[in-house]
């Protein structure tokens, strides 16, 4: 875009004092004929920028004139490097930060270099997994919301065989983790995780946003309804002392802890999406809990156990 490349020149003015045309060609990548234009559109918009002809000429800000193209503090420049030093993975934002760093004060650069190196970003799960085509889709997505662009979406429900529809990108969402968008269906607003994405395809369309569209809002609205359904059946139950910390790692927020019990077990409240869902987590204690009620969780878990014995009765009599 050409505002994007005006602001990149003038930032190589800024660093370098005076520049030639085939110094910013080779720094934008771009030809001498689009260089030399951008240079000749900064002095017309009142930009003090001259150039001068002959040996040792070139373009270069009246006086050394300075422009602030951040008006950022110490430390709110130190919280963008920290945010988007580990994500630099792309050459797209390596090449911004660069820019960023140049428009910088001499005084604030050492932090913010400082603060991009402070961390990493590693996309490979513990499995062995790089989700390659996750980032893929991600990069397409984003561009069909800022480009207000429709597309094919190729995706797989839970459960569900994978389909196509076509989507109306408004908007994604990171939260916890996970990557969601935000998109307009026939259906009406719809929800997709990102990680269950299989295809992109733009189709050229414009999006049709819907009237006073505002992302925060939506999204909000749409996680109350999606947290409501994991807290849809509640267990009260004793846990032994063995098992009280692992299960508040692996239900987080979904575990309600009471007060310790004379034998040592303490009594807890755990909420989960549906029976069978919560009664499958739970099976995994083994004797380390005890579930008092509703009675309905104690039969599922009951005919998960029969199940288990039935399969594996063999293996316990070898």
């Amino acid at each position: 875009m050409r505002a994007d490349r005006l602001v990149a020149t003038l930032l190589f003015l800024q660093e370098r004092g005076r520049v030639t045309v085939p110094e910013v060609a080779a720094e934008l990548e771009v030809s001498q004929r689009t260089a030399r234009r951008d240079l000749e559109a900064l002095a017309a918009s009142g930009i003090p920028v001259y150039s001068q002809r002959g040996r040792g000429g070139g373009w270069s800000l009246v006086g050394g004139a300075r422009t602030n193209l951040t008006g950022l503090t110490a430390a709110e420049i130190r919280a963008l490097f920290l945010l988007t030093g580990p994500l630099a993975a792309t050459p797209e934002l390596r090449t911004t930060l660069r820019k960023l760093v140049r428009a910088l004060p001499p005084e604030l650069r050492s932090d913010a270099e400082a603060a991009a190196r402070a961390g990493v970003t590693d996309d490979t799960d513990w499995s062995r997994n790089a989700p390659t085509a996750q980032a893929g889709h991600r990069a397409l997505l984003q561009s069909a919301v800022v480009e207000g662009k429709r597309v094919r979406l190729g995706y797989a429900g839970v459960g569900k065989p994978p389909g196509v529809r076509v989507v109306d990108p408004l908007g994604l969402v990171a939260k916890a983790g996970a990557d969601y968008l935000v998109a307009g269906t026939e259906a009406g607003l719809r929800t997709f995780r990102l990680g269950r994405v299989t295809s992109v395809e733009p189709t050229g369309e414009p999006v049709v946003r819907p009237p006073d569209f505002d992302l925060a809002s939506v999204w909000r609205e749409r996680a109350e309804v999606i947290e409501s359904g994991m807290f849809a059946v509640t267990a009260r139950a004793r846990v032994a002392p063995e098992a009280l910390a692992r299960l508040e790692r692996l239900l987080r927020g979904r575990v309600r802890v009471g007060e310790p019990t004379a034998d040592g077990w303490t009594e807890c409240h755990i909420d989960g999406p549906a029976l069978r869902a919560l009664a499958a987590q739970l099976s995994g204690f083994g004797a380390w809990i005890e579930v008092l009620e509703p009675p309905e969780l104690r039969r599922t878990l009951a005919g998960i156990g029969a199940e288990l014995t039935a399969l594996y009765a063999s293996d316990a009599s070898a």
